[in-house]
């Protein structure tokens, strides 16, 4: 980590390439630092100027005297490479290199790019950037301001990592607007060397970082991703982590051969990692802002320790002073994953005595426009100690009778004596400007709209699930993986890239999937002996490598009860295929036991560069195209993985015994899922791959797999 200190708690630091020129960078990150109150010792390096607003410049790095912790760097690239070799000779700890025309315009500001890496790393010299807007320190012990943004933000406990640094700018804007106090701010621009993983790590680390935000473009790391940052957000020392990812609406892979590869868009990979990391994605800036305010929301405890204030449970009070307003915060609580409390008869009893007849006491709470801070004290304290309340809105409109000062003090005093989230919404501006003020200063997070600290709540919730989730043991799971390999091998080496279920069935039942009885039908007569072995009725398919969708062409045909409607069906399905394409190779027909009646599910994967495989689980059968009603999880995949995967889709209601229905099986389909994960990180070669349907029955009677088909790509001309 001695390399990251040195960036954001350097005790000298040299801009090299500081101009005399106001408006140039050069010039407006050395004055920064320096109108910043860096408590260090700062050196512009400069060789054609004597001194960069009156300080004295230097020629070169070297022909400073003293060492150097930090040196940013502001020149094009070919002069940079040379600068950070000078620095390097000097011992400089870390580099921020602000400059663009790096890896971003390729050819040689890419090798250039590689270059300077490679000797950094060789050297143990951390860089930031290229192509960045600099790093920030507002803390009173360091006061660091290397950035072209002319403000300091004020100091507080949050940390902020943007891949961009235009955004930079607008945030600090924004937070300045909202008194909004950072602990470190960064922008990495093209992450040379520094990401998000390395900084994540070390503002864990940092006493004075309590919640990290994140502005992500891209990420370079999956499954070490995953594993690190579930580590710092529900790990023993936990850190929550907000992040906000542009490019939200990007298309999916629409050439992809599989159901999964054509929902499977990149946004499907980003919240694969952020489910599994305890990442809590927002979705835009005022919502990470609104997150950030209540997640740095802490209370002293017992021991005197300050504990961060998240509900246990979902269960919320809502204290109003407006009708409107409370039936707003009311919806958008539903909406947030919450519910509204129910009292108990005591706090009832207690509301009633302290409430006039006209308030109502049930929640939500309405304390009537004319209420004084007595009126808000009293129901708030009776709420908040309910045993059934996990926590509290609490909402104030302006009327010509409130005191929004006094309130706030109520609020502040209650708060201080509880250990459960309190969130405050003071609408309006100028009316009540003085209890907001007062709640800010006091740490109680304080929203202009109902929408606004509901929201929040939520994600309070979410995190609390995250950090209180139950940890199932693994699976008992032995798997055929030599014979897997026989199989998959076997087809590449006959040019293959497509397995259907003549294979894939085999492949599939080596990782423990329940799969049918199988046989592939050259000619009608075929057709009927086979039906005739496994016993009727069967289901009959298309076989062809040029039909992946079998259904599109009329290839299926379920539910042949005799040797003679399996002889037409055969002729049918070939005739169907011809029509469907003429030029299609006819393998023959499979003729398949009919499966027991089961819900239909679709499990699958696509495999990502960087990420890996990327697992699908929901609805399927016809209607995985048209619900879309599924979700994505990065292998490996735990069982704890699985089943949240499994509770997360809208159809898990059906699958749970909905309206009286029998519950399904959805053990198994966990388990099928950590089997399939399985799978796919043993063999590589697998590219893409949909079991669909697979027939989940009801709970106790397992699930069987009813199709399948597998594309097949080579090992050395993917990476994983």
């Amino acid at each position: 980590m001695e390399g990251l200190d040195a960036l954001f708690n350097p005790t000298s630091v040299a801009v090299v390439g500081a101009s005399s020129s106001p408006g140039k960078v050069g010039h407006d990150i050395f004055v920064n630092i320096l109108k910043g109150g860096f408590t260090g010792t700062l050196y512009p390096v400069n060789p054609r100027a004597k001194s960069i607003a009156c300080v004295r410049a230097y020629a070169d790095l070297k022909d400073i005297p003293d060492p150097i912790d930090l040196a940013i760097i502001i020149l094009p690239p070919k002069h940079a490479e040379t600068a950070i070799r000078h620095a390097i000779d000097k011992g400089v700890k870390a580099v921020v290199i602000v400059s663009a025309g790096f890896k971003e315009v390729g050819g040689e500001g890419l090798k250039i790019e590689r270059r300077i890496v490679a000797m950094c790393r060789e050297a143990g010299v951390r860089v930031v950037g290229p192509n960045c807007l600099g790093v920030i320190n507002p803390m009173a012990d360091v006061r660091l301001n290397a950035s072209f943004s002319a403000r300091m933000p004020a100091a507080g406990n949050i940390s902020f990592i943007s891949q961009s640094g235009a955004l930079c700018t607008a945030v600090l804007d924004f937070a300045a607007d909202k008194d909004f106090g950072f602990s470190k701010f960064v922008s990495i621009g093209n992450k040379a060397d520094v990401d998000e993983l390395d900084l994540l790590r070390y503002f864990h680390a940092d006493p004075e970082t309590e919640v990290i935000m994140l502005y992500i473009e891209e990420l370079q790391r999956g499954s070490e991703f995953i594993q690190v940052v579930k580590e710092i957000t529900g790990g023993e020392r936990p850190t929550p982590v907000l992040a906000i990812k542009s490019g939200r609406t990007s298309a999916g892979a629409l050439a992809a051969a599989s159901h999964t590869g054509s929902l499977a868009g990149s946004e499907a990979v980003y919240d694969a990692i952020f489910a599994q990391s305890g990442i809590i994605r927002v979705d835009s800036i005022n919502e990470l802002f609104d997150f950030g305010i209540a997640f740095a929301y802490k209370n002293e405890s017992a021991l005197g320790k300050m504990r961060r204030k998240v509900p246990l449970g979902n269960r919320v009070a809502i204290v109003t002073n407006a009708g409107g307003p409370g039936i707003v915060a009311t919806d958008m609580t539903v909406s947030s994953g919450l519910e509204l409390a129910a009292f108990s008869e005591d706090t009832i009893d207690v509301l009633k005595s302290h409430l006039p007849l006209t308030a109502n006491v049930n929640n939500p709470v309405d304390v009537i426009g004319d209420a004084a801070q007595d009126r808000y004290e009293n129901a708030l304290s009776a709420v908040i100690k309910d045993e059934g309340v996990d926590g509290a809105l609490v909402i104030l409109t302006p009327q010509s009778m409130t005191n929004a000062i006094g309130t706030a003090e109520a609020i502040v005093r209650i708060a201080r004596r509880s250990h459960k989230p309190i969130l405050c919404c003071f609408m309006g501006i100028i009316d009540v400007s003085a209890g907001v003020k007062h709640l800010q200063e006091s740490g109680v997070p304080v929203y202009r709209f109902p929408e606004s600290a509901a929201k929040a709540f939520g994600a309070l919730y979410r995190y609390s699930r995250w950090l209180n989730r139950q940890q199932l043991a693994p699976f008992p799971v032995t798997h055929d993986k030599k014979r897997a390999a026989e199989i998959i091998a076997g087809a590449m080496d006959q040019g293959k890239t497509y397995i259907g279920e003549i294979g894939g069935t085999e492949l599939l039942k080596c990782y423990g999937f329940n799969v049918l009885p199988t046989v592939l039908a050259a000619s009608e007569t075929e057709a009927g002996d086979a039906a005739d072995r496994m016993g009727y009725p069967v289901a009959m398919k298309i076989v062809s490598p040029q039909i992946i969708h079998k259904s599109d062409a009329g290839g299926v045909i379920v539910g042949p009860d005799s040797r003679g409607s399996v002889t037409a069906a055969y002729a049918t399905i070939v005739d169907n295929a011809k029509k469907f394409n003429p030029d299609a190779e006819i393998t023959g027909v499979l003729i398949q036991r009919l499966a027991p009646k089961g819900h239909e599910v679709i499990l699958g994967m696509t495999r990502y560069p960087i990420f890996g495989p990327l697992i699908m689980f929901g609805i399927g059968g016809i209607f995985v195209e048209v619900f879309q009603d599924v979700a994505f999880r990065l292998a490996p995949l735990t069982r704890n993985g699985a089943r949240n995967m499994v509770r997360s889709i809208k159809g898990h209601k059906l699958l749970s015994g909905f309206r009286g229905a029998p519950k399904t099986d959805i053990g198994t389909i966990e388990r099928m899922l950590v089997g399939l994960s399985d799978l796919v990180l043993d063999h590589p070669e697998i590219k893409e791959l949909d079991i669909n349907p697979l027939l989940v029955h009801t709970e106790g009677e397992g699930v069987t797999v009813a199709d399948c088909r597998f594309i097949l790509e080579k090992q050395e001309n993917h990476s994983s």
